[in-house]
């Protein structure tokens, strides 16, 4: 008989509610072996319970913990088949966080960038996917500048996630770029328009359409997490090409700067000296 399939292990940041939760629920029952990131200790707790699965916890908002979850995943998992990088959210008036960034950049994508790049040894090793929940919003509201990532000139707080949504997608381009020939596989997602609490800190009017009447036009967990479980469980290099935006299961549209790879190289540079890495090999 032929021997069964390895556990997969598939390591979730924002799993503790929305799509993230919708996501470790449905590959937890698909046999995976689930990591359950999260920011609130009752509620992430409360998901990787029902699942006895795996959980840790990490504010985004905070690059220490961010470096120390990272330090964990390493101890504890000797294979790391898939990083969503799914943790994000739109926030209210400016703001900088303890390391001194806007916190909207922070959060959804400088945060997921250090984790992805302390991790990386281990994601090549393990030839992972990685997969970051982006947003149409990075067609919608982004207006990228590489000279203003902090907003400090110009900010709303739908650009400022627009921005960062674009910056999902750069840095999914650019981490194929460096990384797909060594094994690495890499997607950038648009879950759809979601019921969840992602937008509880913003005044914007995305929160008015979450908490009103029109929420009823908004898809389920379950549905806005189709996408992420396909990628996480499909063929990458048959099933889904790596480097690419997704929206239903399909490649996608992006932003057409989400295209320009010098801007790519440059985010990447920008983010490795934001978050204090040093410059990766190419």
């Amino acid at each position: 008989m032929p021997e069964p399939a390895p556990e997969r292990t598939i390591v979730i940041t924002g799993a503790s509610d929305g799509i993230g939760a919708a996501a470790a629920r449905s590959l937890h029952s698909l046999g995976n072996r689930v990591v359950v990131v999260g920011r609130s200790p009752e509620k992430t707790a409360a998901v990787a319970r029902e699942l006895g699965a795996d959980y840790l916890l990490a504010d985004f908002a905070r690059l220490d913990d961010v470096r120390a979850l990272a330090q964990t995943l390493l101890e504890r998992y000797p294979r790391i088949d898939v990083l969503a990088n799914n943790a994000g959210g739109i926030m209210a008036q400016r703001a900088d966080t303890v390391d001194g960034h806007e916190k909207t950049l922070q959060v959804n994508h400088l945060a997921p960038f250090l984790l992805t790049n302390l991790l990386l040894d281990r994601l090549v090793e393990s030839q992972a996917s990685v997969i970051n929940t982006s947003s149409v919003a990075n067609s919608v509201f982004a207006r990228f500048s590489i000279e203003d990532l902090e907003a400090h000139r110009k900010y709303t707080p739908n650009r400022a996630y627009g921005n960062a949504k674009l910056a999902n997608i750069l840095f999914t381009r650019e981490l194929d770029a460096r990384f797909g020939t060594a094994g690495l596989s890499t997607a950038a997602f648009h879950p759809g328009g979601v019921a969840t609490s992602f937008a509880s800190e913003s005044t914007s009017m995305m929160r008015l359409m979450y908490r009103s009447v029109l929420n009823r036009f908004l898809i389920s967990p379950d549905e806005g997490a189709r996408t992420l479980v396909w990628l996480a469980t499909a063929e990458p290099g048959t099933q889904w090409q790596s480097g690419k935006y997704y929206y239903k299961c399909r490649i996608s549209t992006a932003n057409k700067d989400a295209y320009d790879a010098a801007l790519s190289a440059r985010l990447w540079e920008e983010s490795e000296r934001m978050v204090g890495l040093a410059p990766a090999a190419r």
